[in-house]
This record gives structure tokens, C-alpha cells and sequence, in this order.
């Protein structure tokens, strides 16, 4: 085994397998329940990095029009450019690729929570082997092997398995990827509210295709890989708005300009440089009407 995996697997892998049994034993032997409590457990620890990359995301967001009259000035001189964007991002104390840190330490994390319900839900004999090797051992607390079989089946869908339910519609097998819609679904709405708006054409027709592209990815995923995952992606995209709220404590606000597409955003800076509003001109006093005679 070389070292990244074992480091990785000493890390994320091996906790979250025993978390999710211990889990599992606390709330009745409901997996689904196991998988939304160790998916909340997991956004709660990510949430201090989560919190400054959505701060980071405002912060950004306020500098839009500055950099608009930036790309305006130097907009033929690239490397000037560049070094008036630095400049600006200096001074206003924004780290561009502060955005990168929590997405790259979820990739690990999100595959090490499929590898762990795969690995709880033993599906074949040297699974349950290698389980067995996986358990803590706790003093005062139940063996979680004797946990083992894990009851996989929820509603419709086997945790453990692809989505795969079909309806029969004039003789022909139609799949129904309920879960995979689901994912879909509340990756755009996550992605929709939670990214910033920009004044850039550029930027904002990369983020438009990131906002098409990211929820169908995910979808693909969901419906090759295991259910469990599924319900894992949900979870997370609806914690992640909820985060999103309680961060920027703006969510009607945030969710109007988002929804938006062609608003631009409206920030302290840009409504500064506007100027004070002009005076509305005071009404004139009506006249009497005259009395019939």
C-alpha cells in the first residue's frame, strides 16, 4: 500500500467506516438516518472553511465594479492588467484562489464516504472481511460487528447498489432516476444561490456553464454509484444553502440577485460611487374644485 493511501485511509477512510456503524447503532439501525447524520457531522467540521470561502465570495463580489473599470482601462494590456488586479486584491485583502481549499479537501472526504458505505454495506464475503479489519474497538460500547448485516433496502432503492427502477410505459422499460433528479436539482439550486454574480461577460458565461454542467456531472455520478452517495450529495447541497444563509445573513436578498440573469450585482462600493439621490420635487397643492351654481 503506498503512503497517500494509507495516510488517506487512516484519516478519512477507517473513522468515517466506524462513525457511520456507531451512528447507525444510535439512531435505530436506519441507515439513511447514519448517512444524513455523518453528512451533517462532516459539513459541521468544514464549516469554518466553508464560512470563509462564502466571505471570500462576498468579499469578491463587492470588488466587481472596480475590476469592471480595471478590464475597461488595461483592457488591451494584459500583463498591466494582471498587476492592477493583484494590486487591487492586495489592498483589499482577497485571496482569488481562497475559494480552492475546502473543494479540494472534499474530494478525499467524498471518496472516502463512498468507500465507506460500500464497505459497511459488505455486499460480498471479502467485503466483510476487510470490514471486520476496519472496527474500533470501544470500552462501555456494543462490538460494532455485531451490528453486521447492514439492512441496505430503503423504500425502492438498495443503498448499496446503482439506481435502477423502471416503469413500463406502452411495453417499453422507462428508468425513473429519482435520486439522480434529486441531485440535480439541488446541485443547480446550491450552485444558483450560492454564486456571486459578475458584471465580467466572461466570467459570467463560465459561470453559467459551470451552473449547467456541475449538477449534471454530479447526476452522472449519482446514477452510476451507489444510492447511499446520492442521499450523501442532497444532504450536502441543502446544508450547504442553509450555511450560505447563516453566512451572509442575506437570503431573500442573495436569492433575488441570483435568480436574476441579468441584473447586476449591487454592492456598498457601487452604490457609493452613484452619488446621493436626487430630491424628489415637491407636490404641488391641488386646486379647489369650484361649487356648481
Amino acid at each position: 500500500m503506498n503512503p497517500i493511501t494509507l495516510i488517506t485511509n487512516l484519516l478519512f477512510f477507517q473513522p468515517l467506516v466506524n462513525l457511520l456503524l456507531v451512528l447507525y447503532a444510535l439512531l435505530g439501525r436506519n441507515f439513511v438516518l447514519a448517512i444524513v447524520a455523518l453528512t451533517v457531522l462532516i459539513r459541521l467540521l468544514l464549516y469554518p472553511l466553508m464560512a470563509k470561502q462564502q466571505q471570500a465570495m462576498k468579499k469578491m463580489q463587492e470588488l466587481q465594479p472596480r475590476l469592471q473599470e480595471l478590464q475597461k482601462k488595461y483592457g488591451k494590456d494584459r500583463e498591466k492588467l494582471a498587476q492592477e488586479q493583484m494590486k487591487l486584491y492586495k489592498e483589499a485583502g482577497v485571496n482569488p484562489l481562497g475559494g480552492c481549499l475546502p473543494l479540494l479537501i472534499q474530494f478525499p472526504i467524498l471518496i472516502a464516504v463512498y468507500q465507506a458505505i460500500i464497505h459497511v454495506l459488505a455486499l460480498n464475503p471479502i467485503m466483510v472481511i476487510d470490514l471486520a479489519k476496519l472496527l474500533y474497538r470501544f470500552n462501555g460500547f456494543p462490538a460494532l460487528a455485531t451490528l453486521l448485516p447492514i439492512q441496505s433496502q430503503f423504500l425502492l432503492w438498495d443503498l448499496g447498489r446503482p439506481e435502477r427502477i423502471f416503469v413500463p410505459v406502452g411495453g417499453i422499460l422507462i428508468p425513473l432516476p429519482l435520486m439522480t433528479l434529486l441531485v440535480i436539482l439541488t446541485t443547480w439550486w446550491s450552485q444558483k444561490v450560492m454564486t456571486p454574480p459578475s458584471t465580467d461577460p466572461q466570467t459570467r458565461m463560465t459561470t453559467q456553464l459551470m451552473n449547467l454542467y456541475m449538477p449534471l456531472f454530479f447526476g452522472w455520478i449519482s446514477y452510476n454509484l451507489a444510492v447511499g452517495l446520492s442521499i450523501y450529495f442532497i444532504v450536502t447541497n441543502l446544508i450547504s444553502v442553509v450555511q450560505f444563509a447563516l453566512v451572509t445573513r442575506d437570503w431573500r436578498g442573495a436569492l433575488a440577485r441570483r435568480l436574476a440573469p441579468g441584473r447586476a450585482p449591487v454592492t456598498p462600493s457601487s452604490s457609493a460611487s452613484s452619488g446621493p439621490a436626487t430630491p424628489a420635487p415637491p407636490a404641488r397643492p391641488r386646486r379647489k374644485a369650484r361649487s356648481a351654481k
